[in-house]
């Protein structure tokens, strides 16, 4: 059941947001003529599509929740990704959706990933973050204290906390 609510989140709204959208908007406004540069689009797509796949993994089998915020994780999920960055699922969708603006050149695509980045900084600083530190308590205190929000860390943080 865990995997449809979490198959659920990533197609109802992972997917809007990161495909959806960025397909609305890719025609709209002006294009920057970037020639042959668009291929290096497929790096930072790949690697985001990669690393948010693993983040939803993660958060089943590691956290046993999803990443809906009505649905999160039960247990602290430090491991993997985690142990570099505090929100590598949102590191991710920026990298996905800043593949798409090189890949197509268009404006308005890089008007949204900066829109997207600033409202998720908002959800981690005034929802998110609180209400882990009122669910776990110390041990994210010290998570937080440990790993960065947005920039990895060079070394992973010890996976045995």
């Amino acid at each position: 059941m865990i995997w449809f609510r979490a198959l659920s989140f990533i197609v109802a709204v992972q997917l809007t947001v990161l495909v959806g959208v960025p397909w609305l908007l890719a025609d709209v406004g002006p294009h920057v003529p970037i020639g042959l540069w668009h291929w290096l689009g497929i790096v930072p797509l790949a690697i985001g599509a990669l690393a948010l796949l693993w983040c939803n993994w993660a958060f089943v089998t590691r956290g046993r929740g999803t990443a809906a915020p009505y649905d999160p994780p039960r247990a602290l999920v430090v491991q993997g990704l985690y142990r570099y960055v505090r929100n590598p699922m949102y590191v991710s969708a920026i990298l996905i959706v800043m593949g798409i603006v090189l890949w197509t050149g268009a404006a308005s695509l890089f008007v949204y990933s900066l829109l997207l980045a600033l409202s998720y900084q908002l959800f981690v600083r005034c929802y998110e973050e609180p209400h882990l530190r009122r669910v776990f308590g110390q041990s994210y205190a010290e998570y937080c204290a440990a790993v960065p929000r947005w920039w990895p860390r060079v070394t992973p943080w010890p996976s045995d906390r």
